[in-house]
């Protein structure tokens, strides 16, 4: 999501609905070569160095999944929605990936673990994250990590989740913790933007 503001929750949109403009966004489909370099290069930092297993939650059309796959990683996406997830195994045909559906908040992905759990703009729509944060805790392997990418859209009626209430939710489920500032780099978004956006990195 880039503009938040053209909702006022998450969860009141029909995501199989927007699904075929989706990729239109430019941090969505990713297809300017600018964009879709800074989203690469921001993934190689924020993953493992070597081949590991992510679980990108809320995966939508697979444009960040995709990413990670092509550095090495092998992918397992989760989308609420039917068309969502559709465009996104078709994105990863012929990847070391593979696309469910099923809520973000609880994936079917069973007693699995994961090296990785990659979230884009879906904490925020989620009911009791705390209680979110707590599940998918248990999908992480030792040693592994989360990456938020969050932020708070909106001058009017603002949405989304403030850095500071997720770095708390996270204190009690993570050793170390890291923010990393996202709004003064345009090439991520296809503009500039003033907004609060931002990644968590949290390794537990």
């Amino acid at each position: 999501m880039t503009d938040a503001n053209e909702w006022t929750a998450g969860t009141d949109v029909d995501w199989d609905a927007r699904a075929a403009a989706f990729d239109d966004e430019p941090d969505h489909g990713l297809r300017a070569p600018e964009v879709r370099a800074a989203w690469a290069g921001r993934l190689r930092g924020w993953l493992p160095e070597t081949p590991s297993d992510v679980l990108d939650l809320g995966c939508g059309t697979g444009s960040l999944a995709l990413l990670a796959a092509e550095q090495g990683h092998r992918v397992t996406g989760v989308d609420a929605s039917p068309a969502m997830a559709e465009r996104a195994r078709a994105k990863l045909a012929g990847h070391d990936a593979r696309v469910l559906c099923g809520d973000a908040a609880v994936p079917p992905v069973g007693e699995e673990g994961y090296d990785v759990i990659l979230v884009r703009h879906v904490l925020w729509t989620l009911p009791r994250p705390a209680e979110v944060l707590r599940h998918w805790r248990t999908l992480l392997r030792p040693g592994g990590r989360f990456v938020l990418v969050e932020g708070v859209w909106g001058s009017l009626s603002p949405v989304g989740m403030p850095v500071d209430e997720v770095t708390g939710l996270l204190a009690p489920l993570a050793g170390r913790i890291r923010v990393e500032p996202l709004s003064d780099d345009p090439l991520l978004w296809g503009k500039s933007v003033t907004d609060e956006r931002y990644a968590v990195l949290a390794e537990i």
